[in-house]
């Protein structure tokens, strides 16, 4: 069975008076694709995938996250959070410790072989930011942050920055020069 004819007419172009920044669009699409290549070939050999790669980068990034925040901040299910924690525990690169003030409250931090993979994926991609940056010019870094931050929702940006410099506090700024 063949496709359907499109319509001679088509009433989403003929409303809109501005084409979608297709040429943002796909370099998007294209960014990240290189962006996650090379940290996906080093999971790979650990049996991980992009999942386990956000987790890891942000219980790194900010230790003594909860799991309730790292779900607020995942946006995944319970169930697929637990799937690849529960992964990423038993190979040694999280644990899970009892909070000071309540010792119900599971704190997640990265163990030395967590932060060893954690730093080594985030050098390869600082790199091509970096990189990136050399090419655009000194005076791009703001300009990028800005749109970067602008692609967020208007509900969560504030929540995304303050995650964004809290992460700068705890941790090493690995942006910093090519």
């Amino acid at each position: 069975m063949s496709a359907p004819a499109l319509l001679t007419t088509d009433p989403v172009r003929e409303t809109s008076h501005v084409p979608p920044p297709y040429d943002l669009i796909e370099l998007l699409f294209f960014a990240y694709r290189d962006f996650v290549g090379e940290a996906d070939l080093v999971l790979a050999a650990y049996g991980f995938g992009r999942a386990h790669h956000r987790v890891l980068h942000f219980v790194d990034r900010l230790p003594g996250l909860t799991i309730a925040e790292l779900l607020d901040i995942l946006r995944i299910t319970k169930q697929s959070l637990n799937r690849v924690l529960r992964d990423l525990v038993e190979a040694g690169f999280i644990e899970q410790r009892a909070g000071v003030s309540d010792r119900r409250r599971r704190l997640l931090v990265t163990t030395r072989r967590g932060e060893t993979l954690a730093r080594e994926l985030a050098r390869a991609q600082g790199a091509r930011i970096a990189q990136a940056l050399a090419k655009a010019g000194d005076e791009t870094r703001e300009t990028v942050l800005r749109f970067l931050a602008g692609m967020v929702g208007q509900d969560d940006r504030d929540h995304v920055l303050e995650l964004v410099a809290r992460g700068r506090i705890n941790g090493p700024h690995l942006m910093t020069s090519p």
